[in-house]
C-alpha cells in the first residue's frame, strides 16, 4: 500500500477534529461564560533511512539524512481563557468575573464545579443558583424581604429592606483560581471540573492575590471571535481537500503501477 495513501488520511482525520473544534466554537458564540477551544496537533514518528550525520567514508558524514514522516495527529484541545465581551443587563444578579478566577457551583452529589457563566436567580429557599438550579458556594441567601440586592466588586453581598434602608450584608461570594486553568476538564452546562493538570483549587477573595473582580449587573460573554473562526473553517477546509487531493493522487499512481505491470 502507498504510504502516502496513510499520511493523507492522518492529516484529513486530523483536520475534521478541527473542524469539529470550530463549529463548537461558532455554535457557542452566544454562550454566556464560553471559551473557545483551540487544537494542538504533532507529527508522528519518522521512517528513518538514513540516519543524519552518518558515516560516509573515515572522513566525511552526512549532512542530511532521509526521513519520512508518518502523518499528523491531534495532541490535545485546549480551553483558551481570555476575556470575553461583556454586556450590561441591569440585573442585579448577573455577575461577571474581570480577569482570573472562577464561580463556585455545588453539583448535585455535593461535588465543587466552576464556571464562568455569572446568570443567577433565586429559587424558592432563596439560595442564589445557576440556571440548572446548583446552588453557588459559598451559599448565599437572600431573605423574602430584601428590596434591593448589591454585590461589590470583592463580592460583599449586601441587602436593603423596606423597613431598614441601611445596607446590611449577608455574605461574600469568594472565587477559585487555578495555576492552569486549560487543564480543567470541560463538563458541559458552563461547567468546569478540577483535574491533575489544572492544580488544587485557590480559594480568593475577589480583587486578592491574582483574582479578579466582579461586576455586577454584567456578563461575560463568549471569547469565541467569529471572523477568525471563519478564516480558520476556511483554512481547514482547504487542508482536508489538500489531503483528500493526496489520497486521489496516490490512487492514481497505484493504479499507474497495476496496469503497467
Amino acid at each position: 500500500m502507498h504510504s502516502a495513501l496513510w499520511v493523507s488520511k492522518t492529516g484529513m482525520a486530523a483536520q475534521d477534529s478541527k473542524m469539529t473544534a470550530i463549529s463548537n466554537n461558532l455554535a457557542n458564540v452566544n454562550t454566556v461564560g464560553f471559551k473557545r477551544d483551540r487544537v494542538m496537533f504533532e507529527d508522528l514518528f519518522y521512517s528513518i533511512q538514513r540516519q543524519p550525520g552518518a558515516q560516509v567514508d573515515q572522513v566525511n558524514q552526512l549532512p542530511s539524512g532521509v526521513q519520512l514522516g508518518s502523518g499528523v495527529r491531534v495532541v490535545g484541545t485546549e480551553k483558551v481563557f481570555t476575556q470575553g465581551n461583556t454586556q450590561n443587563t441591569s440585573q442585579n444578579l448577573d455577575l461577571a468575573v474581570m480577569g482570573q478566577g472562577f464561580f463556585q457551583i455545588e453539583n448535585s452529589d455535593g461535588q465543587i464545579m466552576y464556571s464562568r457563566n455569572g446568570q443567577f436567580q433565586v429559587n424558592a429557599e432563596g439560595l442564589m443558583v445557576n440556571a440548572q438550579g446548583l446552588p453557588l458556594q459559598p451559599q448565599i441567601q437572600i431573605p423574602d424581604d430584601a428590596h434591593s440586592v448589591s454585590i461589590g466588586s470583592d463580592g460583599t453581598v449586601s441587602i436593603t429592606t423596606a423597613d431598614d434602608p441601611a445596607p446590611q450584608q449577608i455574605g461574600q461570594i469568594t472565587l477559585a483560581r487555578f495555576i492552569n486553568p486549560a487543564g480543567l476538564e470541560a463538563l458541559g452546562g458552563n461547567l468546569f471540573r478540577e483535574s491533575a493538570a489544572s492544580g488544587p483549587a485557590d480559594e480568593l477573595i475577589a480583587g486578592t492575590d491574582g483574582a479578579g473582580t466582579i461586576k455586577q449587573g454584567t456578563l461575560e460573554g463568549s471569547n469565541v471571535q467569529v471572523v477568525e473562526e471563519m478564516v480558520d473553517m476556511i483554512t481547514t477546509q482547504r487542508a482536508y481537500e489538500m489531503n483528500a487531493k493526496v489520497v486521489s493522487a496516490a490512487d492514481d499512481m497505484l493504479k499507474f503501477v497495476a496496469q503497467s505491470m
